[in-house]
Parts: C-alpha cells; structure tokens; sequence
C-alpha cells in the first residue's frame, strides 16, 4: 500500500515536501512516479525517478522547481516542489511499477491515495 502526505495550503512562490510511504512493499524494488490532477482536468504526469534513484525525468510544467527523491531505507519517495504556482494545484498521487517507467499513467500497477495541494494567489 501506499500513501501521499505533505499536502496543504500554500502560498504562490512557496514550496513543500510530498512523501510517499509503502507499507507491505520494499519500494526498492519499484521506479516511482508522481501524478497530479486538478479539477476537471486528466491525470498529469509530473516525474519519475528509477529504483535506484540515480535517473529522474519531468514533465516541463515542473522541471527546475520540482525534485524526486527517494531513501530505500525509509521506504519512502519525496517529491520536493519549489516556486509554487497557482497552476500546481491538484491532487497529488504517487504510483510505483516493477517495469521500465513512462509517462503514462496506466502503465503503473499500484497506486496510492492523493493528497492535496492547493496553491493560492
């Protein structure tokens, strides 16, 4: 199982820390990937980082602000997210897969339960 937290309230320019948390799962075995929604929109893609955390991608809404990192130890994945926008707001969900990473959200196998993020003006 998994399990976004760090959400909240912020304001444009600010920054947080999301975590995701695997218990019953060693997530050292799985590329991690994080996803957004906002209302009314599809699921985004936002970036991934490999089992080992040596590679991460994003996409360009958030290259330069946001950071994916990752302590195997913790069994936990970060996703730091700097210079925040009013546009960055939405549920934020991470999504972990044994196979080679993509952007896609459908091809992630387990899921883990949003948290949300709300960035004000």
């Amino acid at each position: 199982q998994l399990q976004a937290c760090g959400g909240g309230l912020v304001q444009a320019g600010g920054s947080l820390r999301l975590s995701c948390v695997a218990s019953g799962r060693t997530l050292s075995n799985y590329g991690m990937g994080w996803f957004r929604q906002a209302p009314g929109k599809e699921r985004e893609f936002v970036g991934f980082i490999t089992r080992s955390g040596i590679t991460t991608y994003y996409a360009d809404s958030v290259k330069g602000r946001f950071t994916i990192s990752r302590d195997n130890a913790k069994n936990t994945v970060y996703l730091q997210m700097n210079s925040l926008e009013p546009e960055d707001t939405a549920v934020y969900y991470c999504a972990a897969d044994s196979r080679l990473l993509t952007t896609q959200a459908h091809d992630y196998a387990y899921w883990g339960q949003g948290t949300l993020v709300t960035v004000s003006s």
